[in-house]
């Protein structure tokens, strides 16, 4: 099969590598969409540095099983299906308790976080397990399906850590890809005023588009000046969705008492300082919120499914697989949104 392969640092390479054969329990995906994260950027780029190579990105992929493996009851030969990136076992505490994420034997298809990493979607055909996949529904085109799993984020960091309420005023500093679907999230939840800051204007353009009542352009450092221009009394969430440690330190400076704020984006290693008074007595609370479940992607397919979110608007660019170079290059532009590859 044809795969894209990293190499090295900046040697993404297009390769016919063999087609992947299912163990048990496991099935086989001929992919059909895979998004572009921002994380398989950092891999490709060498801004995160975490990888073993040889390694296969693309961790948001949907397809259609081509050959499923001995034991596997749930899914057959031509099911259209999501796969959800993060493997885990089912049986230890954290899974017990629902948080697949943090298992103790978890892997990954293509993505990070856990040590084990199989290869990705970036690939004509992806090994994955069953417990991974989730039937498509028939009404929801491929490439919305590849968006499962960071919309899933979105509702997770949103809803199911930060506790969103209805009229809350948010912001979301940073709106790329996962930010917009954060943003999209927070305007179906029923937010107040929806504040985008972003330094691209055209980030901030799609972000109008897709819901938000204002956006600020954080370039001259008045960012919370503007932002508590229009919410005066302060935001009652934050939302880091951008990355870069200098959006971690803006949303801690645009804190007043009560505001919960979550850390979305950054996943590097870097610091940024809290007055341990000024916390103490601002009384807010922190989120953090990465990875998903089975329960946040479950969540995000009835949010499409039900027409509440209408994912597929945040793509801006698809590329077949051969063109990966290309999709790299636009990944590297500030003037795109989420970027698709159909194999």
């Amino acid at each position: 099969m044809l795969a894209a392969v990293l190499e090295d640092f900046n040697r993404l390479e297009l390769k016919d590598v063999a087609t992947p054969a299912p163990g048990e329990g496991e099935v086989v995906v001929l992919i059909r969409s895979c998004g572009f994260c921002a994380t398989d950027y950092k891999a490709i780029k060498g801004i995160r540095r975490n990888v073993a190579f040889p390694f296969i990105p693309g961790h948001e992929p949907a397809g259609v099983v081509a050959a499923v493996g001995r034991g596997v009851r749930h899914f057959r030969e031509g099911d259209e299906v999501i796969c959800q990136p993060s493997g885990f076992c089912g049986f230890c505490r954290h899974c017990r308790e629902g948080n697949t994420h943090y298992c103790q034997t978890a892997f990954t298809t293509g993505g990070d976080g856990p040590t084990e990493v199989w290869p990705g979607a970036f690939a004509e055909y992806m090994r994955t397990k069953e417990s991974c996949l989730l039937h498509k529904p028939a009404g929801i085109s491929f490439d919305a399906a590849a968006l499962t799993e960071p919309l899933s984020g979105a509702w997770k960091g949103i809803i199911h850590y930060s506790q969103m309420q209805v009229g809350d005023d948010v912001v979301v500093i940073g709106v790329g890809g996962i930010g917009l679907l954060c943003l999209m999230v927070a305007r179906a939840a029923g937010a107040g005023r929806l504040i985008a800051v972003d330094t691209s204007a055209h980030a901030r353009g799609e972000a109008l588009k897709l819901g938000a009542t204002h956006v600020v352009d954080p370039s001259d450092g008045q960012a919370k000046q503007r932002v508590y221009e229009i919410m005066p009394e302060g935001p009652d969430l934050v939302v880091e969705a951008a990355g870069p440690i200098q959006a971690v330190r803006l949303m801690v400076d645009l804190r007043r008492r009560g505001t919960r704020w979550n850390i979305f984006g950054i996943t590097t290693h870097e610091t940024f300082e809290l007055d341990g008074g000024v916390t103490h007595f601002l009384e807010g609370r922190m989120d953090a919120s990465f990875g998903t479940t089975p329960l946040a992607m479950t969540r995000a397919i009835h949010l499409m499914e039900r027409g509440t979110i209408a994912a597929e608007r945040i793509i801006s660019h698809r590329f077949p697989l051969r063109q990966i170079a290309e999709a790299v290059e636009i990944m590297g532009r500030p003037e795109r949104n989420k970027v698709m590859i159909n194999p």
